[in-house]
């Protein structure tokens, strides 16, 4: 057992595509969703929010309250499933077709580094830098050169840091770690949070919002919290690259091939 959960977050309304069922849509062969299943096939847990169908052995589902309340009300509803030995829970779009197993790796290497013993943990930021949704736009050209493969964290500290998130090592200590895009937007739903500081963050918004989570914006959830921020450092296509649209899908399949 590691610690480590999954919560992929397969709602929404999926205007821009017509409403189909977003997460189902095939890239590369395989539903969406089902990739990023894939992605994290290490965890202990994989829970599932929204709409899902069919579903591997063993993946839970659960509901937001109220259905279609975004994706904050989405995390909590699978958040609750979490078993009580949790430490770390990567909060996942489904629709993120070319993420890896590498990918997510990073960040829980991130993340572990960031509390490991005597490591000055990231800065704390008050308030999310971008739009949680903002679509990214990096091309094939924009993909780093070098490849990581490790599928697991290793246990390191800060002179291990890769250059990609060592500059964040001032301040305290991180909630959770997320991905920038090439133009600095933080990816908030491609990240990984301590499960202790994601409940405190949920509660901190309800308690602005009386008590409800209908419609709460994601980077509500940063309000007074510190973020390590992690440019991929492997190679091939950026893995919080999300489908919104019928093109997006097209240059996703591309990347696949």
């Amino acid at each position: 057992m590691t610690g480590y959960a999954a919560i992929l977050l397969a709602g929404g309304a999926a205007r821009r595509m017509g409403g189909v069922d977003k997460p189902a849509r095939a890239v590369g062969g395989r539903p969406m969703l089902h990739r990023v299943l894939d992605a994290v096939a290490d965890a202990d847990q994989r829970i599932v929010v929204g709409s899902s169908g069919p579903l591997p052995r063993g993946v839970r589902t659960a509901r937001e309250e109220p259905p279609g309340g975004g994706p904050v009300a989405a995390t909590a509803a699978g958040l609750a499933l979490l078993d009580p030995g949790t430490t770390t829970v990567a909060v996942l779009a489904a629709d993120l077709p070319l993420l890896t197993t590498a990918a997510v790796a990073e960040l829980r290497r991130a993340l572990a580094a960031c509390h490991s013993r005597d490591d000055p943990p990231p800065a704390l930021d008050a308030a999310a830098a971008g739009p949680e949704d903002a679509p990214a736009t990096a091309g094939p050209e924009d993909a780093p050169a070098t490849a990581r493969s490790e599928d697991a964290p290793a246990a390191v500290g800060p002179e291990d840091a890769p250059a990609a998130w060592r500059e964040t090592l001032d301040g305290r200590s991180a909630a959770l770690a997320c991905y920038v895009d090439g133009d600095g937007r933080r990816q908030h739903l491609c990240a990984l949070w301590q499960v202790p500081a994601l409940r405190s963050a949920l509660d901190r918004l309800a308690a602005t919002r009386g008590g409800s989570l209908d419609g709460a914006p994601v980077r509500g959830l940063l309000a007074d919290v510190a973020v390590r921020e992690v440019s991929w450092s492997g190679s091939g296509p950026p893995p919080w690259f999300d489908c919104d649209t019928d093109e997006d899908v097209r240059r996703a399949e591309e990347w696949t091939r």
